[in-house]
């Protein structure tokens, strides 16, 4: 699903408009119909509800659904905002084909408001602005912000929050966007919706499908995108009957040190679990009877050291090569690190300490092979490219790093970002907070590693080893609970999430 810019969105509008044809009233009738369909699977008809519509078009949607609740047999009170005594064509439609009902409370504010008591009880429709919203909202419509904040009301948002922009909030106001609980968007997810420091305004989404002509969206370029199960089901697919381990690639994993070779046994289970047809890991001296009683599946190439990594198996041989979970930091595993980016091997997956080495020596960085794959949180993302004060600023550096050097940044979060080198960004759906949990990281490198030894190619390694990974996750939940799982029950539920996938 393609992430737009609002003001292109407003573009692809316009084309339906032109080109269904349709005009531009029954296009939000449109819209508030799929909106009240999904509001009242959610909320029962005892609920009392308050409509806030502003003068634009996102209160034209609002009056519509307004309008549409009654029909349903809700309780409702609309106040339109006014102060300008300028509404826009739909909006003013929208205002008489509500006034034409009957038994409507209806208040026009275009000086004074009196604000309505909002109890525990109530839920708030936030219709003030949309999402060609450019500047922070002042005066008495952030007033009005702030008194529905202040409440202890439900506020479902139409479209987007009130006071949100669509893609860049640094320069906003966060005492003037409204903080909604559940926003229900037309058309397409908002950029603004994948970003951490938005969750508070956005609260639980859900997009609605408003009939934009399909035409226009499948020319119209996009930067971003919403990866749905859909969009992966094809990289699964069933395998040749007379295939043998050979097929699915020989993959090299280096990884654990004294103390962290539970990292290396994930990250090495999760790879075999993954489909990789073949597996040596390269561990440290002692951490051999570790890992073979353990995972006796796994071949062993055994370090110089006793105790972490310091010398270069080599990598000319495997069909992928992964570096990173729990390999430490001492300075003969850095100085391995670059002789192993000197081999000018195929493209690598890089994670957790090794990333902390690029950080450490950002020469290290131009001598990465072309494609590989980084896997950071934020904060490691941060120890390379520098500090950021925002996601967005985050999301801007991860896409512009991929680009300058032709990497793949795979920057995990709820919706983790996988930045091409092309310059595309592919954000996940599928994860819960339940894999906020140690190891978790080095499941998903373990995956991505099995990935590109079968063949696929690093984007799309990285892209789908994501999605397999919170496929897992989910469905850990599911059997263990968020609180409770841990990150072997992840690899656990490889196989139920290969085939949910694959059976879309």
């Amino acid at each position: 699903m393609k992430i737009f810019p609002t003001n292109i969105i407003k573009e692809l509008d316009q084309y339906t408009i032109q080109n269904e044809p349709i005009n531009s009233a029954d296009l939000v009738e449109r819209a508030a119909r799929v909106f009240v369909h999904e509001f009242c699977r959610r909320y029962s008809k005892q609920t009392q509800l308050i409509v806030f519509a502003g003068q634009g078009n996102n209160g034209a949607d609002a009056l519509a659904i307004a309008r549409l609740l009654l029909d349903e047999g809700y309780r409702l009170k609309t106040y339109l905002f006014n102060p300008t005594n300028h509404l826009s064509y739909d909006c003013e439609l929208n205002k008489q084909r509500l006034l034409a009902m009957a038994n409507i409370d209806f208040t026009e504010v275009v000086d004074d408001f009196i604000p309505p008591v909002l109890t525990s009880r109530d839920v708030v429709i936030d219709g003030l602005f949309g999402s060609g919203l450019n500047r922070p909202l002042t005066g008495g419509f952030a007033a009005v912000v702030r008194y529905i904040n202040q409440s202890e009301a439900t506020v479902v948002s139409i479209d987007i929050p009130s006071g949100l922009f669509g893609e860049d909030n640094r320069t906003n106001i966060p005492s003037a966007i409204i903080q909604a609980h559940t926003t229900l968007t037309f058309g397409f997810p908002k950029l603004a919706f994948m970003l951490a420091e938005n969750e508070v305004y956005v609260g639980e989404w859900k997009v609605l499908d408003i009939g934009t002509h399909p035409q226009i969206v499948e020319e119209t370029p996009a930067d971003f995108m919403y990866l749905l199960e859909e969009d992966i089901s094809p990289v699964f697919g069933p395998r040749n009957k007379f295939s043998h381990k050979g097929t699915f690639g020989h993959a090299l994993l280096i990884a654990g040190s004294k103390g962290k070779m539970g990292a290396a046994q994930l990250a090495a289970k999760a790879c075999l679990r993954s489909g990789a047809g073949l597996l040596t890991v390269h561990v440290p001296a002692k951490g051999g009877n570790i890992l073979q009683t353990a995972f006796p599946e796994a071949m062993l190439s055994f370090d110089n050291n006793a105790e972490h990594f310091s010398s270069v198996p080599d990598s000319g041989s495997y069909s992928a090569v992964g570096i990173g979970p729990g390999l430490g930091q001492h300075m003969d595993s850095a100085a391995a690190f670059e002789r192993l980016l000197q081999q000018k091997t195929k493209a690598l997956v890089i994670d957790a300490d090794a990333i902390n080495m690029l950080a450490s020596n950002n020469e290290l960085i131009k001598k990465i092979p072309p494609l590989s794959i980084l896997t950071p949180h934020p904060k490691e993302f941060d120890r390379i490219a520098g500090e950021s004060s925002t996601s967005y600023e985050r999301l801007l550096k991860a896409r512009a790093f991929a680009m300058e050097h032709s990497l793949c940044i795979v920057l995990k979060g709820a919706y983790t970002a996988v930045c091409s080198p092309e310059g595309n960004v592919y954000f996940n759906c599928t994860g819960n907070p339940g894999m906020a949990t140690a190891g978790s990281g080095d499941v998903l490198t373990g995956i991505i590693l099995s990935l590109l030894a079968q063949g696929i190619s690093p984007v799309t390694a990285a892209v789908s080893g994501v999605f397999l990974h919170g496929t897992a996750g989910d469905l850990a939940a599911v059997y263990r609970s968020e609180e409770s799982m841990i990150a072997s029950d992840m690899i656990e539920m490889l196989g139920k999430a290969f085939k949910q996938i694959r059976n879309y």
